[in-house]
Order: C-alpha cells, then structure tokens, then sequence
C-alpha cells in the first residue's frame, strides 16, 4: 500500500503512517444478538433509538425505519449502548458502511448486524476515520477480508485487523472537514430537491378538479370558470411509434425515444434526447408538440405517465402511443394530466395484463380530460415546469458533487500498491 495519496493540502508532504485499525481502536463492540433485542423490546415511546443498517448511508445518518426501545432495556444490553463521539459500523448491506453517531436523539443502541467503535483520538480523528472507510482502498478490504456469497459480511475481529494509514492530526483535520463540506452540500440540495418534489405533488392535488367537481382548489387570480370535460378522443388524434428496440442504439445518428426511458429519464417535457440510432425507412418522427405514452411497462402505475417531445426530428419507437393534441389543448398540460390526477387513474385502471401490463390508443381515447382556458392551461404548465427545473437542477448540482467526492476519495487517500 503506498503511503502517500494522490492529492494533498498544501503544506503536508510527509508519509503517512500504516497501521492495523486495533491501533486506533480504544474500544469495539457488537450489536445484540436476535434474542436480547426482539418485538417485544419495542416501544412507541422516544426512548432509546435503535440504529438499524437502513438508518446508515454514504452521507450519513438517515431515518427510514424510525425504531425505539426503552431505556430500561437499553441498560440490560449497556455494552450496545453508542455513546456520543463514537461511530457505528454495518456488518453487512453493505458491509463497511459507516456513520458517526448523530446527537438528535436522548440514547442509541445498536441493532444486531452493527458495531460501535470508539477512536484513539490521538491517533486517529473522527471524521478522518469515517472517510478513510469510505475510500476504495478501505472497501476493498471489506470486500476481500468478508464472509457470504449474496450477502457480504465483516466481524470485530476481522475490523481489527484491516490495514489503515494515517497522516499528521492536523491532515486528518483538514481532509475530514473537506469531506463533510461536501456531504453537507450533497445534504442541502437533496433536501431542496425532495422539497420540490413535495411541493410538486401539492400543487398536482390542488391545481386540478377533484373527481366530481368543476374547478381546482387553488387557481391563478382572474381563473374562475367551470373547467370542461371530454373524452381524450374526441379531442385527439392518436398513432402508434416504429420499431425499434436497444439493440439498435449507436453512438451517434437520429435521436430516438424508447419506452423504456420515459421511466427512467425524462420529466414531463422532453427538450434533448440522449440516445440516437440509424433511421430505417418506415420509420416515425416526431413533429414536435407530441405527447406520448408507454405502451407495455411492468405496472398499471408506471405505464400511465406521458411526456411531451418538444423538438421536431425524434424518432418514435414502436411501443410508444403517439397523442397528437388539438389546438385548445396544450401539450404539456395534458402530459402533466395523464401523469397526475383523474386521468391518471383512468388510465392505471385500462392498462391490462399479468407480469407486463399494456395500454392501447383506444383506452386513451376513453380517458375524460378535465381542462380550462387555454391561457389558464398554459399557465399551469409553466408552474410545473419550473417545478420540473428546480429539481432538475439540484438533482444535477447533488450529482455532480457526489462525482467529486467520489473522484476525491479515490485520490485523498492511499491506494493500494
């Protein structure tokens, strides 16, 4: 293992120093076993909070699977106590996974598949220790030095053993606050993204009629017509995309949309296409103002989504259903509709079939569609899709510094050699 990294602060030029973590280790203990911390230990009280795996991630603690027990409990089982400057450790899923102990909660306990490790400050800082854990050398170790073949798992004896390098206190310090500025970063505009989210699924419920009424609970000022409702046919032309399959995909050529992506990539308006194929003859373009829906997926929930192609020149695979609006009716709001709201679940309802579900142009046809004024339609549209860009845009920036965070962990830290 070498013993200095890649990328140092300036100042710092000396080798680190390789140990085994029973070096740094002042104290190590294991979770309870299944026997000493069951249901019947559970309390819906806050009491002593239950650190499971779910609550452990890349960038700290989080809190799916909020458990307790109580604090008489707690003390039977003192040794899973996780006292505060201390870190927990995942045995298992992925084994290695590391956080240190949050201070939102009156006590902590492990849960079986954890371990508590308590640091040598003068060896080796916290925060250092919780990156070195996450550097790919360290990960390595886990992996190679870990029992089970679906389910990877590491023990005390084998934490102990694993080799660790260690600079001066002062390095430790820098290198460990670099990296929670980073996770704070990640934090902040995952935060701002899933509260966009949130906002979003708010304004869907209020921006369009309930089943049964005429307007929405909250309007723009100077909206205060009835909406209409038709049939999705009697408003709409409807065809079919050409056949093509991922197989056909190259680097380069004529933009393509597959069903497949309107799952996975694009929000509701689709303004650049990332794959591209070599068009055949028969094949179908978009003319731009399109909106589109998948015609088989894996449930009823996921076929009924729509999107709009912006851009003229798209090819259209084969398991698309092509909605071309007419003129009262703007693309993106009826995208937005079919995804959200009454027709959504119209839709969900006609997709038919077992282990792949599918949807026909003539079950679109059958949707009602509730809709305003064309001006009002527009603006709604326009509201979502600064929506639609708020969270595109942190989801980018979270993106971004999760690259650089992992580009930094591979080169702030030792690797092997």
């Amino acid at each position: 293992m070498g013993n200095t990294p890649n990328i140092r602060f300036k100042g710092f030029t000396d080798d680190w120093e390789q140990r085994k973590l029973s070096d740094a280790i002042v104290d190590i203990a294991d979770g309870p076993f299944g026997s000493n911390l069951k249901t019947e230990h559970y309390t819906d009280e806050k009491e002593a909070r239950i650190i499971q795996l779910s609550n452990l991630s890349d960038y700290g603690w989080q809190e799916p699977n909020t458990r307790y027990t109580t604090f008489e409990h707690a003390k039977e089982i003192r040794r899973c106590i996780v006292n505060e400057g201390e870190l927990v450790m995942g045995k298992m899923m992925p084994a290695g996974m590391t956080i240190i102990r949050p201070n939102t909660e009156k006590m902590y306990v492990l849960s079986s598949d954890c371990v508590r490790i308590k640091l040598d400050k003068n060896v080796a800082t916290d925060e250092f220790f919780l990156y070195t854990t996450k550097s790919e050398t360290f990960l390595n170790q886990v992996n190679n030095d870990s029992q089970g073949s679906t389910r990877v798992r590491t023990s005390i004896s084998k934490i102990r053993e694993m080799d660790f390098a260690t600079p001066s206190l002062e390095e430790q310090a820098k290198i460990g606050e670099y990296f929670t500025n980073l996770d704070n970063l990640i934090t902040l505009h995952q935060r701002k993204c899933d509260e966009t989210k949130e906002l979003k699924k708010f304004m869907l419920q209020k921006m369009f009629p309930k089943n049964g009424e005429k307007k929405p609970e909250i309007r723009f000022e100077g909206f205060t017509d009835d909406w209409e409702q038709r049939k999705l046919g009697e408003l709409a032309s409807f065809s079919k995309g050409s056949g093509y399959s991922k197989s056909d995909l190259t680097d380069a050529g004529t933009p393509i949309i597959l069903y497949g992506r309107l799952y996975t990539k694009y929000e509701t308006v689709i303004s650049k296409v990332d794959t591209f194929a070599d068009a055949k003859s028969g094949s179908v373009y978009s003319k731009g103002g399109e909106v589109i829906v998948p015609g088989s997926g894996e449930t009823a929930e996921d076929i009924s989504i729509a999107s709009v192609v912006e851009n003229a020149g798209v090819l259209l695979g084969g398991d698309l259903n092509i909605i071309t609006p007419p003129e009262e009716i703007d693309s993106a709001f009826l995208a937005i509709s079919i995804s959200n709201g009454k027709p959504h679940k119209d839709m969900a309802k006609m997709a038919q079939g077992k282990s792949v579900v599918h949807l026909h142009n003539s079950d679109l046809g059958k949707i009602d569609l509730p809709y305003p004024s064309m001006e009002e339609q527009r603006k709604i549209s326009g509201t979502f899709a600064n929506l639609d860009n708020l969270i595109t845009l942190h989801q980018r920036k979270c993106d971004e510094i999760k690259e650089i965070k992992k580009f930094m962990l591979q080169n702030m830290f030792p690797q092997k050699g």
